[in-house]
C-alpha cells in the first residue's frame, strides 16, 4: 500500500511533536546546578540520597578554627543543618581529642541539593559529605591553593591495599570517632581501608559495622547522617548489618568482579536524569525564593561570628523563613572509580 506525501509529512510531524517535549526538558543537574542559593522554607529532606533535593539548607562557613572547605568555587558546602553541626562538632572533637589539625571538607551538598553536573550519585538531600584522610596545615591555605589542591591516595600505587607510609593509626582513630555519633548511619571507605581495619583493629570493633567499603573513597571518606525529623518525603536507607563487616561482603571486593567494566555501559543516572525522576516536591524547591546573601544562612559555631569574630556564645545565624527574601589477588586491577557499568547502588552499602 502507498502513503501518500501528505500522510507520510504527517506522520513525520505527529512522531516530532511527542518527542520534543522530553527532548526539550533540561537535565535535572542543570537546574540544580545553577541555583547559587538555597530554598526558603524549614530544613527538610525530600526523597533519597541519590534522587532528591531539600529546602532550608545552610553553608558550611568556608574556613572555621579547624576545617577548612576544598574546591569552594563548587559551591558544594551546603546541607541540612543537622549535618553542618556535627561537621563543625567532628572538627572540634579531631582537634581535642585525637590533635588532628583540622578537617578538610569536600562536597557536601549544592544550595538545594540535587543531581551534580560533576562527580557524586549522591548527595542530593544534604544529608552526605566528604572528608580528605588528610589534616588541614597549620594556618589554613587561601582559597586559591584550596580550590587547586587535589587530595591524594592513600592506597599503594597500583595497588588495593593502603601504603603503610600514608595510613596511621591517627586515620584509624579518626574513623573510629566519626562513626561513634550516633547520627552517623555510613562512612563509605576504598575497599583496601575497610580490609585494613578489619585486619589491625583490636578491642572493641563495634563500629566497624558502620565502616562500609565502596568504589573510590581511596582519597576522602564520605559520612552519611539518616533522615531528619521534619522531612516526612526522606526516603531512608536501609539499615547496615549488625556484624563487623569482615566476612565475605568484604573479601568480594577483593575479586575480579566489582572492577570487570560491563560489555554496554550506562550512562551516569545524573547524565540523563530530568526533572520527572525527582520526586515532584523538588520542582517547588527550584521555585522557591533565596536568601539575601549566602551569609545570611552561614551556620557558625557558637562563639564565632559572620567574619570570624568572637560573639557572645551564640550562634550567628537563625534559620528561619525570615533570614529570606521574597580475598585479594595482585591481578585485580586498581580503578580510579567505578567501572562504566552502571551498578547499582546496594541498599546495604
Amino acid at each position: 500500500m502507498k502513503l501518500s506525501c501528505r500522510a507520510v509529512a504527517l506522520a513525520f510531524s505527529c512522531l516530532a511533536a511527542m518527542a520534543a517535549p522530553a527532548a526539550a526538558e533540561p537535565l535535572a543537574k542543570t537546574l540544580f546546578a545553577a541555583e547559587r542559593l538555597p530554598a526558603l522554607g524549614s530544613p527538610q529532606s525530600i526523597g533519597f540520597y541519590s534522587k532528591g533535593c531539600f529546602t532550608g539548607g545552610v553553608a558550611l562557613p568556608l574556613e572555621g578554627p579547624h576545617w577548612q572547605v576544598m574546591h569552594p568555587s563548587r559551591n558544594r558546602r551546603w546541607g541540612h543543618p543537622a549535618m553542618i553541626k556535627l561537621i563543625e562538632r567532628f572538627s572540634e572533637d579531631a582537634y581535642r581529642k585525637l590533635g588532628w589539625q583540622g578537617l578538610l571538607l569536600g562536597d557536601i551538598s549544592q544550595p538545594r541539593g540535587g543531581p551534580m553536573s560533576t562527580g557524586h550519585a549522591s548527595h542530593q538531600i544534604g544529608l552526605d559529605a566528604d572528608i580528605w584522610y588528610w589534616p588541614m596545615p597549620k594556618g589554613g591555605m587561601s582559597e586559591t591553593a584550596a580550590d587547586r589542591r587535589a587530595d591524594p591516595s592513600v592506597l599503594k600505587k597500583g595497588t588495593l591495599e593502603v601504603d603503610p607510609h600514608l595510613w596511621t593509626p591517627q586515620r584509624t582513630a579518626l574513623l573510629k570517632l566519626v562513626a561513634s555519633y550516633p547520627q552517623i548511619e555510613r562512612v563509605l571507605v576504598h575497599p583496601g581501608i575497610k580490609k585494613e581495619l578489619c585486619e589491625t583493629v583490636k578491642g572493641d570493633r563495634s563500629w566497624l559495622r558502620k565502616i562500609r567499603p565502596f568504589w573510590g573513597h581511596d582519597d576522602h571518606f564520605h559520612i552519611r547522617i539518616g533522615c531528619q525529623p521534619g522531612s516526612p518525603e526522606c526516603k531512608e536507607q536501609a539499615a547496615v548489618p549488625h556484624d563487623d563487616g569482615c566476612g565475605k561482603p568484604l573479601a568480594w571486593w577483593f575479586t575480579a568482579e566489582p572492577w570487570r567494566p560491563a560489555k554496554h555501559p550506562k550512562p551516569k543516572a545524573r547524565d540523563v536524569m530530568t526533572m520527572a525522576a525527582l520526586p515532584k516536591a523538588c520542582r517547588a524547591v527550584l521555585a522557591e525564593p533565596a536568601p539575601v546573601s549566602a551569609a545570611t544562612v552561614t551556620l557558625y559555631p557558637a562563639g564565632l561570628g559572620v567574619a570570624g569574630t568572637e560573639t557572645a556564645g551564640t550562634e550567628a545565624v537563625t534559620v528561619t523563613p525570615s533570614a529570606y527574601s521574597a580475598e585479594h589477588k595482585e591481578t585485580v586491577p586498581l580503578p580510579t572509580s567505578r567501572p562504566k557499568e552502571g551498578r547499582p547502588l546496594k541498599e546495604n552499602q
